[in-house]
């Protein structure tokens, strides 16, 4: 599969360098870009928590499914499955964990500036993809349900550190759960609570970026 973005990462991984200034030069273009295609209405969350083998780009997740395992099967994450194994995560991200992994989709990839994914997915760009990666990934296990409570609990708005050392700040938007990145750029969760054997998956639909 070909699209992006762990507990017990390296201090190695966690230390990785942020993006080059030739890729997130482009950030006041690209954050902009996204937040005009941030859906001011947007649809409410797909709770899978309670369903035995929710489908995610059109396949059947399964529980006891690494994160890995169930993010090739999903036609959705190929970009995201490419990029992991670029960045030789995948055998982070199928260890024990838990982790939680916001998901970005194709579509998330596509709205990038152009060049932006092929570029990272070059050997020579393998730390700043880990850091992008990393950015999308925190520790331990945390459904929708722990974000609302902690966001209700925080005055509307809580912040997640990643195992990257990226900040995102998670607040709600109706009934759908909105992450910020550090560069202003804004996801949606688009399927929530989406159980794996090491850990939980949240599907988003824009590429969280570090901050220069």
């Amino acid at each position: 599969m070909t699209t992006l973005r762990t507990l017990c990462l390296s201090a190695a991984l966690m230390a990785s360098p942020l993006l080059a200034n030739h890729v997130l030069a482009q950030d006041t273009g690209s954050v902009q870009a996204r937040q005009k295609l941030t859906d001011p209405n947007p649809k409410p969350m797909t709770d899978t928590m309670t369903a035995k083998n929710p489908m995610v780009g059109g396949a059947e997740m399964f529980a006891n499914k690494t994160i890995v395992e169930n993010a090739m099967m999903s036609k959705d994450h190929e970009t995201l499955v490419a990029a992991v194994k670029a960045a030789d995560l995948a055998h982070t991200l199928s260890g024990p964990g838990p982790f939680t992994v916001f998901a970005p989709t194709d579509d998330a990839f596509a709205k990038l500036p152009a060049g932006t994914v092929d570029s990272l997915l070059m050997p020579a760009n393998k730390a700043k993809l880990t850091t992008i990666l990393t950015c999308h990934v925190v520790a331990g296990n945390i459904t929708a349900m722990d974000l609302m409570d902690w966001i209700k609990t925080s005055d509307g708005s809580y912040t997640l550190t990643t195992l990257g050392g990226c900040k995102l700040k998670a607040t709600m938007m109706g009934k759908t759960i909105m992450l910020t990145d550090e560069t202003g750029g804004m996801a949606h969760v688009t399927i929530g609570n989406v159980t794996q054997s090491n850990g939980t998956i949240h599907v988003i639909d824009t590429v969280l970026m570090p901050k220069m």
